[in-house]
């Protein structure tokens, strides 16, 4: 094992105490990482020293290898102070968890040294053409690739082919490989010009022609654990990524729902004769939201909670189980977004200006919604399975 890895530090506090650690530092820098369109430099060096980018990267190579109710916890207590790094956060993780689908030697060559970390995006027009000695050339254009700019390698998902350009088929049914380059060889592509998680940093990448030697790449989503079959690498990747992000979105939304209750306290509406905290219309929705939080985090909790235990005690996560943890998040999302919503509209004017406690999240968590972890469709799936009708779960 490389003197790098074996020269970290062990931290015997949790995931939760080293974000409490940072936390004033990332909450003040937050709208400062906004303006500059991606997390400050001291905020990523302090995620660094805090080792938050290894929360689910394998013991074997210098990670955590933490349990999922911790990883939910963790990227809610993060989404209270800022969505942006929790969401880099959250992205990097999740594909540090591909550790666990590659050899050693390849693992420890990418994650070799502390600061190493992987990111990718979606492909939107990306090719592999293996080759006689099993590396493959890849060629493309990505996007949507969170957290991409603080890594040090960068995942190239792409559909393969034959030297005579016929289709590859691949394992579990699976319509891409990533394959692993370091970061130095992607051409970046600044078009992250969006409405909410500005920080993210999600822009796109391309590379022509790049040689990717045999072994750096594993199938999106489907082989986690085939290295290393421990508790977290038995959960597929969508579904790591469901839970950490879910609990995003409801440490955005307690954190605007907190603000506009101390807010109702002392606020008089403009032309009303009371305050804010004695109009009933707001302690109503005050109460309605407050429900609606609790009971999404512990449904998720919950949820997470009791699939983990049946994997510890059984190593493997029943179908049934995965299709609970797709309804608890997706649903945890969207309660989230409505209690958002109610705090948004109780603050009335004071909710518009920037700076202030309201701004940034509302359009944050509108931008959670929109992605896939926030879709719909995920409620028809399991709707779906429970009336028989198969299970039309999505994994990648």
């Amino acid at each position: 094992m490389p003197a790098s890895i074996e020269a970290l530090k062990p931290d015997s506090a949790g995931p939760l105490e080293r974000i409490a650690r940072i936390a004033t530092l990332i909450a003040a820098a937050a709208d400062r990482s906004e303006a500059q369109g991606g997390l400050v430099p001291e905020v990523v060096d302090a995620l660094h020293e805090q080792r938050l980018f290894r929360m689910l990267l394998p013991h074997a190579y210098g990670g955590e290898e933490i349990d999922l109710v911790t990883w939910f916890r963790a990227l809610e207590a993060l989404g209270k102070l800022d969505a942006s790094t929790a969401w880099c956060v959250g992205q990097i993780n999740g594909c540090a968890a591909t550790a666990s689908a590659v050899s050693g030697a390849v693992a420890r060559t990418v994650w070799g040294d502390p600061r190493a970390a992987l990111g990718w995006g979606p492909p939107i027009n990306a090719r592999a053409v293996e080759e006689q000695d099993g590396s493959h050339r890849v060629s493309g254009e990505w996007g949507m690739a969170s957290g991409s700019r603080h890594a040090s390698w960068i995942g190239l998902m792409a559909p393969v082919f034959d030297a005579a350009g016929a289709p590859v088929a691949l394992a579990h049914g699976a319509t891409t490989r990533v394959f692993f380059v370091p970061a130095r060889q992607v051409e970046w592509i600044d078009n992250w010009n969006v409405t909410g998680l500005r920080a993210t940093n999600s822009g796109g990448f391309k590379v022509k022609d790049v040689r990717v030697p045999r072994g750096f790449s594993t199938l999106h989503h489907h082989e986690l654990g085939a290295e290393i079959a421990t508790p977290p690498y038995k959960f597929p990747l969508m579904l790591t990524f469901a839970i950490g992000f879910s609990g995003v979105a409801l440490g955005v939304a307690r954190a605007m729902l907190d603000a506009v209750t101390r807010l109702a306290i002392d606020k008089k509406p403009r032309m009303m004769e009371r305050a804010l905290r004695e109009n009933q219309l707001v302690q109503f929705q005050i109460g309605e939201a407050e429900a609606r939080l609790r009971a999404a985090r512990v449904y998720v909790e919950t949820t997470t909670e009791h699939a983990w235990d049946s994997v510890v005690a059984s190593g493997e996560l029943a179908l049934e189980q995965q299709m609970n943890i797709r309804l608890a998040t997706t649903f945890a999302i969207h309660e989230a977004k409505a209690a958002a919503s109610s705090a948004w509209e109780i603050s009335g004017a004071s909710a518009i200006f920037s700076g202030g406690p309201f701004d940034r999240r509302w359009r944050d968590i509108n931008t959670i919604t929109q992605q896939l972890q926030g879709r719909k469709t995920h409620l028809q799936d399991v709707g779906a399975y429970l009336l028989g009708l198969g299970s039309g779960l999505r994994r990648g």
